[in-house]
């Protein structure tokens, strides 16, 4: 059983191998729409503060197949391009929640220009009462995390694309992003079974959140005048 399972996994870690190329490409033409977006790089401060974006290593490929399948995950070699999404991904950074309008008004622009194509409809994960509001603005359907991890997703693939390829963009606050990186420091790639390490991450989330709307009301005070 752990044969063929070693089979299975390196057969699909052999079809990314063969397709990263492509996925490389894409991720570099998607930052760079990002960056040369007049509207989201100019102003104090620019609606995008930074980006990162990152191809899926593959041997960190392999070891999440492994656990996505001892969790009873039905991946197979046939279905790998649309199972596992994240193989190439962007991180959209910004300074506080009020900016996302624009950034999520260039996405959909690009979507509705035949640029990119939405492989499945945004989602917000939020713990946040006010947020599932401001979210739901904006049309995006909204999800809670246990971890109270925050993030907003999009999954893109080039509007003419027949290679399976795709990007996840992940836009989130530099609140968020502190959280988690600390988050991804204790979980990744194991979760931690510390109760009281789980809980400290949840506070730490509600004070991001409380951070976050703080530096919304101090731009709201200071454009206003």
């Amino acid at each position: 059983m752990e044969n063929n399972e070693h089979v299975l996994i390196r057969g699909m870690v052999d079809k990314y191998r063969e397709k990263k190329r492509l996925f490389e490409l894409f991720l570099t033409n998607v930052q760079a729409d990002f960056s040369s977006s007049p509207a989201l790089n100019t102003g104090v401060p620019s609606v995008i503060h930074s980006t990162k974006s990152r191809l899926k290593d593959e041997v960190h490929l392999e070891k999440k197949l492994k656990r996505k399948l001892a969790e009873g995950r039905n991946i197979t070699q046939e279905n790998f391009f649309s199972e596992v999404t994240d193989l190439a991904g962007i991180r959209i950074l910004h300074l506080h929640q009020n900016q996302f309008s624009e950034i999520h008004k260039f996405v959909m622009r690009k979507v509705s220009s035949k640029h990119w194509k939405l492989l499945e409809k945004p989602i917000a994960y939020t713990w946040d009462p006010e947020s599932v509001e401001y979210f739901k603005t904006f049309k995006v359907r909204t999800s809670i995390k246990p971890s109270y991890y925050t993030s907003v997703h999009y999954l893109v693939s080039p509007a003419n694309d027949e290679d399976n390829v795709c990007c996840e963009i992940q836009v989130r606050t530099l609140f968020e992003e502190v959280w988690g990186e600390i988050d991804h420091s204790i979980n990744y790639p194991e979760k931690t079974d510390q109760a009281a390490t789980v809980e400290q991450l949840r506070v730490l989330s509600k004070l991001v959140s409380t951070g976050s709307r703080l530096a919304d009301a101090i731009f709201k005070i200071h454009e206003a005048k």
